[in-house]
């Protein structure tokens, strides 16, 4: 079996005019790309990826109005199962959820994973400056935790200005995804919910690196710093844009084991980049086979069996 890349966006065309003629062109300071199923398919033959996992990116389908956005991912999510039924082997899907609209969230989610059958759901770090782990999206963590559904973390612009000469997928997304774990701990989810599934993408953004700081602050709140910790690890991390000499360890000394898992970010992330970080996870302690076939499969397929 080759790679299960569970960090692989899809932008079909009636998304892209859709936000092309909201006056949107890029995501996170990139480029909105060109994407294919074909091509999708031709980059995993490139790099050893059996299936692709896809999933909708920022800024999602929630441009302010609530039917609009539940409209729209009811399609996304449409076009996904459509994918996932025509080539059950190379894709799965995360269903697109329209937060912060709670009772679409709720409906559409309900809907994806009972009746569509997708593997999971996407949720942004913050949806219109709301965080993940908010009471308000209380109703919809209750609803996935029934079904011990798999949700893949992916961050959003943050809630604040860009720096001037930064793109928001240099460093801002990482820190929308840490604020989101930390939000997720410090509302008590993954204790409440241990029926979840969190990813969180990009090695969990500054996570690993900010672990102990983090859970440190806890003791204000009269938190045992220990338990926050270990409930910060909790989570499953991709590998997508972190397969550096510098991510890639702290990474994996600090996710417990069985919890990271291969991703690529294809296609904002480049075929060259793509390369760059695959080729720098496989460099890693190269002579430990049983490592990299956890990483680039065997883990994965604890939390979705079928692909087995």
């Amino acid at each position: 079996m080759g790679r299960i890349d569970v960090h692989q966006h899809l932008l079909p065309e009636p998304y892209v005019q859709w936000l092309r003629s909201k006056g949107i062109g890029q995501a996170g300071g990139r480029e909105l790309p060109a994407w294919s199923a074909d091509s999708a398919i031709a980059m995993m033959d490139d790099h050893s990826i059996s299936t692709g996992m896809l999933s909708l990116s920022t800024p999602g389908t929630h441009l302010g109005d609530d039917a609009h956005a539940l409209d729209k991912a009811r399609q996304i999510n449409d076009i996904g199962a459509e994918l996932v039924k025509d080539r059950p082997d190379r894709f799965g899907y995360f269903a697109t959820i329209p937060l912060p609209y709670v009772d679409g969230a709720v409906q559409e989610s309900i809907r994806a994973l009972d009746e569509l059958g997708a593997d999971g759901v996407v949720l942004l770090a913050n949806s219109r400056g709301t965080y993940l782990g908010d009471p308000a999206f209380e109703p919809l963590m209750t609803e996935l935790d029934r079904r011990s559904a798999v949700v893949f973390v992916h961050p959003a612009e943050l809630p604040a200005p860009a720096v001037p000469g930064l793109p928001p997928f240099a460093a801002d997304f990482l820190l929308d995804t840490t604020r989101a774990a930390a939000n997720l701990v410090l509302h008590g989810i993954p204790r409440r919910h241990p029926n979840l599934k969190i990813i969180l993408s990009h090695a969990g953004g500054f996570l690993p690196y900010a672990a102990h700081r983090i859970a440190v602050n806890f003791i204000g709140q009269g938190r045992d710093p220990g338990e926050v910790f270990d409930d910060l690890t909790s989570f499953y991390f991709d590998t997508a844009l972190s397969g550096s000499p510098t991510a890639l360890p702290s990474l994996l000394a600090f996710a417990r084991p069985g919890h990271v898992l291969y991703g690529s970010d294809w296609p904002f992330a480049p075929d060259l980049a793509v390369t760059y970080f695959t080729d720098g996870l496989d460099a890693h302690e190269p002579h430990d086979t049983e490592l990299h076939q956890a990483i680039d499969s065997g883990n994965v397929l604890q939390l979705f069996p079928r692909l087995a």
